[in-house]
């Protein structure tokens, strides 16, 4: 598998990197992990948007799925966009519903449009096939119905925290995985509000109770410390341990 960061910035864009969006790619086959704010002129770089095979969101917090109607707008619109055919879509429940409405705002639009030609809207089940890959997902610590997701191919295996605060679910969907990608949205401190997000010394004790190969922070955002984060994700996991950024590829 082929990771390419697409976007990293923690709960807004930055003004060197999209929000949240990763594409994972292996034999051909290519899943996008989360599509947010810029981060699908960022896809654009890389793959053809539709050859794309699945399209995997955490949650939907607009940092992680605002490009959602982007792709939309490219899958109705461009004038290659016939004979193409809806583009599998997993994510939380209400998923069809919200992003529906974030595409038409209106009732009117509404019922104009359903987005059935560009996406197919599924859920969560006990385990997902997109082409090659084997993706199961875990609900997870977040203000939102939120998910952590396992990307599994060929004796690899990547997990993505999404959006949690530190939890059981996490360390045990992550168990063993080659690499972990965790989000660390702010720097560690008692006061912390829980089951929001992780500090970067919340997302180096997952990574060391998951008993992971490699640690990848993202999701740090602007007003965060980076060098910071970095540090607590070090001192609490000892093996490699690094901050993500834009067009950065890590092959596992």
């Amino acid at each position: 598998m082929l990771l390419t960061v697409l976007g990293c910035s923690g709960s807004v864009p930055a003004a060197t990197s999209p929000a949240s969006g990763y594409l994972v790619r292996a034999d051909g086959a290519s899943v996008v992990l989360d599509l947010g704010n810029g981060a699908f002129g960022a896809l654009q770089r890389y793959v053809d948007p539709f050859t794309v095979d699945g399209l995997v969101l955490s949650h939907l917090h607009p940092d992680h799925c605002a490009d959602v109607c982007a792709m939309a707008v490219y899958r109705r619109y461009h004038p290659c966009a016939s004979g193409h055919g809806p583009l599998p879509l997993y994510g939380p429940s209400d998923a069809a519903e919200r992003l529906i409405a974030a595409y038409a705002p209106n009732a009117a639009e509404r019922r104009a449009t359903h987005l059935a030609d560009v996406y197919s809207f599924r859920s969560y089940r006990d385990v997902a096939r997109i082409g090659p890959f084997e993706v199961r997902a875990a609900p997870v610590e977040h203000p939102c119905e939120a998910y952590a997701l396992r990307l599994h191919h060929a004796g690899k295996a990547l997990v993505f925290s999404g959006d949690t605060g530190p939890c059981r679910q996490l360390v045990e969907l992550a168990a063993g995985a080659d690499v972990l990608l965790a989000e660390a949205s702010w720097t560690y401190r008692p006061s912390n509000p829980p089951g929001v997000h992780m500090s970067g010394k919340d997302a180096g004790e997952a990574a060391a109770a998951a008993g992971v190969g490699r640690l990848l922070i993202t999701h740090v955002p602007p007003w965060t410390d980076r060098d910071q984060v970095l540090a607590e994700a070090q001192a609490a996991f000892s093996g490699p341990t690094e901050l993500v950024c834009p067009d950065a590829h890590y092959d596992l």
